[in-house]
């Protein structure tokens, strides 16, 4: 099984609200580490996306803001 890049956009509204990694990670009850994984593209659980979701301060009903190949 191959590693494959999933499009995002957590990076850039992260950035936009002025967050750090860390930030973001307390909000969202996950790792930095895992905040990085996702910024480069790399998969995640559906859960966590709905924590990144909700810490970036979107409902779940506009996710394809912030995941839009979902």
């Amino acid at each position: 099984m191959g590693n494959f890049v999933i499009k995002n956009n957590v990076k850039k509204i992260r950035e936009e609200r002025c967050m750090g990694k860390y930030e973001l990670a307390r909000r969202a009850g996950v790792s930095p580490i895992t905040i990085g994984r996702i910024e480069k593209g790399l998969p995640c659980r559906l859960e966590t996306k709905r924590k990144i979701i909700k810490a970036l301060g979107y409902k779940l009903s506009v996710r394809n803001l912030v995941f839009p190949e979902e």
